[in-house]
């Protein structure tokens, strides 16, 4: 198979992390990750959202975009936990929407980003990790980190809505959609290797296969 970039995109607790380093271990391709630990914005952010929102939404699109590109220009494929697009349509939307972004602050972040996906080249595939957010809220209180430990599921809800809107006019690659409420990638190899046929077979334009989730 050529080369491939795939971005991982999903609510928070749909299993992006996990899917995308099983991934990269059993095909062999590069992975890349959320900048959290190095990230110099994030203690800050949390501490007081709006006062950091808008520094934090820039070091992000910064950051995604060097990934974005250095990934497409390395010859290996590649699988991507979040992606750039994220960024502007879900959650900096909620930062707006919560009013930790001022209308100013989004409007200048959005023309940013418009300048800067403008020379990114498309993905192969996007990949949608879809979970109920019930779900997500015990999968997030199981794993118990302390930066999503005021998480709520009025938050998960708004953020769901806003991937159903972006996904709606999403139109660089292909998408394939996949329930993860079900399917344990973690602890059940067969379900791994569903979802990599399913992939697989995506990016080769055949159809997608239905999941037995035994």
């Amino acid at each position: 198979m050529a080369k491939k970039l795939i971005l991982v995109a999903g609510n928070i607790g749909s299993g992006k992390t996990s899917l995308t380093e099983r991934i990269g271990e059993k095909l062999g391709w590069r992975t890349a990750y959320e900048s959290v630990a190095d990230n110099p914005y994030l203690p800050n952010f949390y501490a007081d959202m709006r006062t950091w929102a808008f520094h934090l939404q820039i070091y992000f699109l910064g950051h995604r975009a060097r990934q974005h590109m250095d990934l497409w220009n390395d010859e290996r494929s590649a699988i991507v936990d979040r992606s750039i697009y994220e960024d502007a349509f879900i959650f900096a939307r909620a930062l707006n929407k919560m009013g930790n972004l001022t209308d100013l602050d989004y409007q200048s972040y959005l023309s940013v980003f418009d300048l800067v996906i403008h020379g990114l080249p498309a993905p192969s595939l996007l990949v949608y990790l879809k979970c109920p957010v019930d779900v997500l809220m015990d999968r997030i209180h199981n794993r118990a980190r302390d930066m999503e430990s005021t998480i709520t599921a009025d938050y998960l809800s708004l953020l769901d809505s806003f991937y159903n809107d972006w996904l709606k006019s999403f139109d660089l690659c292909p998408v394939l959609t996949i329930r993860t409420d079900d399917l344990d990638f973690v602890h059940k190899p067969e379900h791994m290797n569903q979802v990599i046929t399913t992939i697989q077979n995506k990016l080769a334009g055949k159809e997608e296969i239905t999941f037995t989730n035994s």
